[in-house]
């Protein structure tokens, strides 16, 4: 039984981490579907949009108002706007300019825009870590007295329940409003849906709106969880983000979910089971394993040459 309740603590803090890993996945594997391309500016947003909740919380401590339900509404609508506004921002400054020319050029472009996001965080708020306040405390307690006891926190929950309302609304749009059929055409040919009427330059824009608004809501939700943020709080998972996205297959939505539980799970076993030292040793060996026999990702499609 102990070990029975040790596996499933571990799982469920794999599955916690990789729920998060999955909303910052889906804006990499969304423009990359769109137009082609690697955002690696995304980490950066989605660490803005940490930031952004941090000061909202902050104000509206000090303004004395701490009913909690209007913290977390302000705060979280304060992260989407402000990284959706960066989201559209990177798009027209770094992608629009460059777009058609060699994918080395965006791909230089993104990196660029990435160190510049990251040193203006750096200077605008202190290279040092910021304590993050634990607005969601409390847990259910699963086991006896005196031996190991399960854990699973509210904090833990709502990252669960938030995931799960956010991909069944992206899900709904993608498949049931006219712009996510537009940004299925989009994907599926730029040109011909540019032909046909589609304002291709509004779905792109769209694509890094949507996949910013979704990294701001992980920014929250693992700055709560984690306690503290810092300037690099976004590489760090932005690389794990993408790695969880290529893992599931890039292009993909339900591969970037997917993917991203995958990582979270496997980090988590690999800390609980064998050292903390070895998670990523473990996560990107998985990766490569799966890479050899599936190329394009556990749900990714081999991409068709049109001659």
């Amino acid at each position: 039984m102990q070990d029975l309740l040790y596996f499933s603590q571990q799982l469920i803090n794999g599955l916690t981490i990789g729920s998060a890993y999955a909303l910052i996945a889906i804006g990499y594997t969304m423009v990359y579907g769109i137009i082609g391309m690697i955002n690696f500016a995304h980490g950066e947003i989605y660490m803005i949009g940490a930031y952004t909740a941090l000061i909202a919380i902050t104000g509206l401590a000090t303004l004395g108002i701490a009913w909690l339900p209007v913290i977390l509404i302000v705060a979280l609508v304060c992260a989407m706007i402000v990284s959706s506004a960066m989201g559209w921002a990177v798009e027209r400054v770094a992608y629009r300019p460059v777009r058609g020319r060699h994918r080395l050029i965006p791909l230089i472009s993104a990196i660029g825009m990435s160190i510049f996001l990251q040193n203006y965080v750096h200077l605008a708020q202190g290279s040092r870590n910021i304590g993050f306040p634990a607005l969601i405390e409390g847990s259910f307690q699963f086991g006896s007295e005196g031996a190991f006891a399960m854990s699973l926190s509210y904090m833990q929950i709502t990252i669960f329940v938030t995931t799960l309302i956010c991909m069944t609304a992206l899900s709904l749009f993608i498949s049931r409003s006219r712009t996510g059929r537009a940004c299925r055409a989009v994907s599926q040919d730029l040109g011909m849906a540019n032909l046909l009427g589609i304002d291709t330059n509004r779905i792109i824009s769209a694509t890094f709106v949507i996949g910013a608004a979704l990294a701001a809501v992980a920014g929250l939700l693992l700055g709560m969880y984690y306690g503290s943020i810092d300037p690099l709080f976004g590489f760090i998972a932005g690389l794990k983000a993408f790695t969880a996205a290529v893992l599931g297959g890039i292009g993909s939505i339900p591969g970037a979910m997917l993917g991203g539980l995958i990582l979270g799970v496997s980090e988590s076993m690999t800390s609980g089971y064998l050292s903390g030292e070895y998670k990523d040793v473990v996560s990107f060996g998985l990766l490569i394993l799966i890479l050899l026999f599936k190329p394009t990702g556990l749900l990714g499609k081999p991409e068709v040459e049109k001659i």
